[in-house]
């Protein structure tokens, strides 16, 4: 019982995380996110403060 769960959990837990780690990647390098995560790594640059209008 035990070798069948562990195959089963080494298996399927691989297969997770791959599709995980490609939904990432899609999400990451998508055309019409890379104005919002330029925005992003600029913000910290910035002279204002929060709140600040």
């Amino acid at each position: 019982m035990y070798e069948t769960l562990s195959h089963f959990a080494q298996t399927w837990g691989l297969a997770l995380f791959v599709a995980m780690f490609a939904v990432a990647l899609v999400y990451a390098l998508w055309p019409t996110n890379k104005t919002k995560f330029r925005e992003a790594a600029y913000l910290p640059l910035e002279d204002k403060e929060p709140g600040d209008e």
